[in-house]
């Protein structure tokens, strides 16, 4: 077991950041970019109007598999955490327990959003030329979802590991397999028959399928995983799971409404800004990706050490994670600044559509640095299984100052959609401010997991309790 996983607890911390985040910057690259092949093909030879409904239909996926996304997070701080307390039979029970509960999830949300996509869609105004579009692309995807919700799972599992070369594995063969399926199913060369937006859905459905496969074999290797007699399913680790998930699982679903509510503003100005706002979020999707990569770094490591009960180790997990994002970051927004225009005409030669799309890179990239701040210490806050206090984080950034601020900027007749962009700093901003303020304030040590079995037993007793633990540090 001990060769697929990674001891934190003990070795030189930025190297650690560094070495596991590495594979999972590549991986999550990759899987950018997999996504993003849609975008580039359907943008170049289906025109904006099919461009338009890939980026529609982004924030309603993303409402879909918030929750699986939340229940992922949750479970990577139990294996992160029983790994760091040596608690290895507690590890492997999490694990084989968090394959049954995703694989149910996964099917039960396919259903959920097959009978109300459309409504969706509807809802956040989308435009009559777009709709028919995007509705086609995103029923072929929901068809996807019991793979996708299986390699979340998976992949949080190898992370909660310290194992971060799995993933990144299996994101390769899904990533040369997208690449390949696209064209041909885009554009129907040889015998496959030219299926359009519908057939940039299907290309990815089939990678996401190939991969969670894939991995349900890599982890059964690692000798975590015990299937008796079918499924396992512990009622008592699912309890734990949901309760460290679920306020990460409404953290996702508050941002994928913070989304919707997004597009809704961005779609009333029509088709080309609509193109525009997708194109630029496909970059920054990539911008995004060092930030988001060292926050679930930070999650990996600074769980396993607060598993150990080691706070000071921890902390200065912590305090290298925002140095290293923030390093990133500032390049990221030095090359974004600079090379705006090549970059956009990756995705589009059309005049306005490419107007636009420079005019919100170059706006949008001085988000990047407070957002990677923003992600290292909301980071750490999940290793702890403090989950409640980034939801809050995510609802106060995102509802409390992002999108009135969207609404309001871009009434005004001379900003327009600049005001949406503007926004899209001003967030980031507050959101670090909230996420450092409570970090330094201490009270994260009263939410681990892994306390002394006698403190441990009576927390668990004590229902009135919302989240895990909450028992005083016995150090």
């Amino acid at each position: 077991m001990k060769h697929y996983r990674t001891d934190f607890t003990v070795g030189n911390i930025p190297r650690h950041l560094i070495t596991f985040a590495i594979p999972m910057l590549i991986g999550n690259l990759l899987q950018t970019f997999y996504n993003t092949v849609d975008s580039i093909w359907v943008g170049r030879f289906l025109g904006p109007e099919a461009l338009a409904a890939v980026s529609v239909s982004f924030p309603v996926l993303f409402l879909f598999i918030a929750f699986a996304t939340g229940l992922g997070i949750g479970n990577n701080v139990m294996v992160a955490q029983y790994l760091g307390a040596r608690r290895e039979e507690d590890a492997t029970r999490t694990i084989t327990n968090a394959l049954t509960v995703f694989t149910v999830i996964g099917i039960a949300t396919m259903f959920v959003g097959l009978a109300f996509h459309e409504p969706l869609l509807r809802l956040i105004k989308t435009p009559p030329e777009v709709l028919t579009l995007a509705s086609s692309y995103l029923v072929i995807f929901l068809f996807g979802l019991p793979f996708l919700f299986l390699y979340n799972a998976i992949n949080t599992i190898f992370q909660g590991m310290g194992n971060s070369r799995t993933p990144l594995t299996l994101l390769i063969y899904a990533t040369i397999l997208n690449v390949i399926l696209d064209p041909i199913m885009i554009l129907g060369i040889g015998p496959f028959p030219r299926m359009g937006i519908a057939g940039a859905a299907l290309a990815t459905t089939i990678a996401q399928g190939f991969s969670g496969i894939l991995g349900l074999f890599f982890l059964k290797r690692t000798g975590f995983v015990r299937f008796q007699k079918g499924f396992f399913f512990s009622k008592k680790l699912s309890g734990i799971m949901f309760k460290l998930g679920l306020p990460a699982g409404a953290q996702q679903t508050v941002l994928s409404l913070g989304f919707l509510m997004m597009s809704s503003i961005v779609n009333s100005f029509g088709k080309n800004v609509i193109a525009a706002f997708g194109v630029g979020s496909r970059v920054d999707q990539f911008a995004f990706l060092p930030a988001m990569t060292f926050s679930l770094a930070i999650s990996s490591v600074a769980g396993q050490n607060l598993g150990a009960l080691d706070f000071r180790r921890a902390r200065e997990v912590a305090r290298w994670g925002a140095i290293i994002s923030s390093l990133f970051a500032v390049v990221t927004t030095v090359v974004i600044f600079f090379i705006t225009t090549s970059i956009v005409h990756i995705f589009t030669t059309d005049i306005d559509v490419t107007r636009l799309g420079i005019e919100y890179l170059r706006i949008v990239s001085f988000s990047y640095l407070p957002l990677a701040l923003m992600f290292a210490y909301n980071g750490f806050l999940r290793g702890a299984g403090d989950t409640f206090q980034t939801m809050l984080n995510t609802i106060l950034t995102l509802w409390g100052v992002r999108i009135p601020l969207a609404k309001v900027l871009s009434s005004l007749p001379n900003l327009a959609e600049r005001g949406i962009w503007i926004s899209q700093i001003i967030g980031p901003l507050a959101g670090f401010l909230i996420a450092y303020i409570y970090y330094l304030s201490g009270r994260w040590e009263n939410k681990i997991l892994t306390r002394p079995q006698q403190e441990k037993e009576e927390v668990e007793q004590s229902i009135h309790e919302a989240t895990i633990v909450g028992a005083e540090d016995t150090h």
